[in-house]
């Protein structure tokens, strides 16, 4: 039974005592020694956490953003998101935005590692994907057997949680797991076989199985049961309104990701122009989705062709991350440009499709008019962003299909491998720095159906990938990971 791909709940989203002196030494200085020591100053805008709520405080705004005591913020993980809404009394400003994204800043003894996988539930007398009943069942007999606390919306279980992982559900059921922050790719691994031996326990009792692949081979999108989550009926509607394979995206793809941290704003940067740049070689090596409704479609990696018609106001390759002034505000600046999905208040998703978030924070949101987001709302609405690699307050690969175990230990160890040792990052930089936006481009559009064979330049990618692979191994060799 090979299982898939599985998805990663920020662990920096458990604390946020940070102290940031963005005014004084200005975003392109951001380091970890400046986020750990020196603090956020950006406005007087002091969070509190009282009875399991935020507060803004009032008073003139000075040039600071400090927690009082000990406050963790509440930041939500998308599904449900928290119950606890932040109580703002003075609007968020774009500043807030920036740094919210560099509060991820961090010495490199704490980066650590995020796996993120889904995988295909199905019936295995039939076949046919699994019913929402049937993975309610699933997931109340892992809650039973290996103590997991069960996650509501509504009277619906919709996933899971134990420590610092979890379990959720995509909207065509596809079943995913949010690895904890782990420490090394041992761990990571551990994490995995972890996971499918509990899941595996469990289904097959109820004569379930588990499929590892990009896209659905056999079943079309009228097929699959739909889950009962609001955030999904938002999305279902809105997709056919920007583009031709949403409903595809959302209801017949599987993935696994890893995510990752970086130590300052530059490192980011760096971080981020290779992961884009490189991004097509993974999809290349990862390719697992060749088939469609029984038949084969023409391409290696079908899931990653689907994101080039799914949403292009929020998909795609980010040229402007390639440009000089790139940082933490450029991508605010984009992101604000999305239009939103949906807003969370009073446990329910009010639907904001195709709104502006700008207009949000003025208290301008159709759908909303008089209120202001809060924190919550901005990393609920980055959370709807899906470009080849996406910022938070770390960074995340999205760029290869689900598959086999083996295969959701091999992406991190790719991407750490390049990522987290400096020789191979500065070396990943040297290969992809006199690479043309057309050249990037083409490989996104190439890749999906030649893979390996693309041709590139006087060669072939995959002369490329045998380069960056060597680049990959030196982290391991020395096991600092």
């Amino acid at each position: 039974m090979a299982l898939i791909s599985q998805i990663y709940v920020p662990y920096s989203r458990h604390d946020m005592n940070i102290q940031y002196k963005l005014q004084r030494y200005g975003t392109d200085k951001l380091t970890a020694r400046s986020y750990n020591g020196m603090g956020l100053e950006l406005k007087e805008l002091k969070i509190q956490q009282h009875h399991g709520q935020l507060f803004h405080g009032g008073g003139k705004r000075k040039n600071s953003l400090y927690h009082k005591g000990k406050c963790n913020l509440l930041v939500v993980a998308a599904s449900p998101p928290t119950e606890d809404v932040a109580v703002i009394s003075e609007p968020l400003t774009k500043e807030d935005l920036v740094a919210y994204l560099a509060s991820g800043c961090k010495p490199k003894e704490k980066w650590r590692i995020g796996t993120e996988h889904e995988k295909f539930g199905f019936q295995q007398t039939t076949l046919q994907p699994m019913k929402y009943e049937q993975i309610s069942e699933l997931l109340q007999g892992m809650a039973e057997r290996f103590s997991w606390d069960k996650v509501m919306e509504g009277d619906f279980i919709i996933g899971l949680k134990q420590d610092k992982q979890s379990i959720s559900l995509e909207p065509g059921g596809q079943f995913e797991l949010s690895g904890a922050p782990l420490e090394t790719l041992h761990q990571t691994c551990a994490e995995v076989n972890s996971h499918l031996y509990q899941v595996k326990a469990v289904a097959e009792e109820m004569g379930l199985g588990f499929l590892g692949i990009g896209f659905h081979p056999k079943w079309a999108v009228k097929d699959i049961p739909i889950m009962p989550k609001g955030r999904y009926d938002i999305m279902r509607n809105y997709m056919p309104k920007v583009g031709s394979l949403g409903l595809d995206m959302m209801f017949r793809t599987c993935t696994v990701q890893v995510n990752l941290d970086f130590s300052s704003e530059v490192d980011m940067v760096r971080k981020f122009r290779v992961g884009l740049a490189l991004q097509p070689i993974a999809t290349a090596l990862f390719a697992n989705s060749p088939f469609t409704e029984g038949k084969p479609n023409g391409f290696l990696s079908y899931r990653s062709h689907i994101w080039t018609d799914t949403d292009n106001n929020r998909c795609g390759m980010l040229p402007f991350v390639f440009d000089d002034t790139f940082g933490f505000e450029s991508y605010v600046d984009y992101a604000l440009d999305v239009p939103m999905y949906f807003v969370y208040r009073n446990k329910k998703y009010v639907d904001c499709s195709g709104m502006s978030f700008k207009d949000f924070m003025k208290g301008k949101l159709p759908s909303l008019p008089g209120e202001f987001p809060n924190l919550n709302d901005w990393e609920n609405h980055l959370t709807t962003i899906f470009p080849e690699v996406r910022l938070k307050r770390y960074l995340e690969m999205r760029g290869a299909d689900g598959g086999p175990w083996r295969r959701l230990c091999a992406l991190p160890a790719l991407w750490v491998g390049l990522l987290y040792d400096e020789t191979s990052l500065q070396s990943a930089l040297d290969i992809t720095k006199d690479w043309t936006q057309e050249e990037m481009q083409m490989l996104r559009n190439k890749v999906p159906k030649m893979g390996l064979k693309t041709p590139f330049r006087d060669s072939l990618l995959r002369h490329v990938a045998e380069d960056i692979l060597q680049l990959a191994k030196v982290l391991r060799q020395r096991k600092d990971f």
